[in-house]
């Protein structure tokens, strides 16, 4: 009988832990990054006009809307509220 162990040394782990998979992207993405793809890609889904930019923002903020605040700056700055004096 194999063990997790054993089975991540094969890497015949499926599903979440397919480890060689996981290698495969690792290396993949290295590739992408030292080949300067990232920024091209990055400019490409840049806003090319002040109406695509403004429609990019809008969706933005119906995103985080509806965000329950997992990540910072994913909700407005709560202002406190006044405390009543004693």
């Amino acid at each position: 009988m194999s063990t997790p162990g054993d089975k991540a040394k094969g890497g015949t782990v499926q599903g979440e832990g397919d480890y060689e998979a996981g290698r495969r992207f690792d290396k993949a993405e290295q590739q992408f990054v030292k080949a300067g793809k990232d920024k091209q890609s990055a400019g490409k889904a840049a806003p090319h006009n002040p109406a695509e930019a403004a429609e990019m923002n809008d969706a933005e903020a119906a995103g985080k809307s509806r965000s329950k605040g997992e990540a910072p700056g994913d909700l407005k700055p709560r202002t406190p509220k006044p405390r009543k004096a004693p």
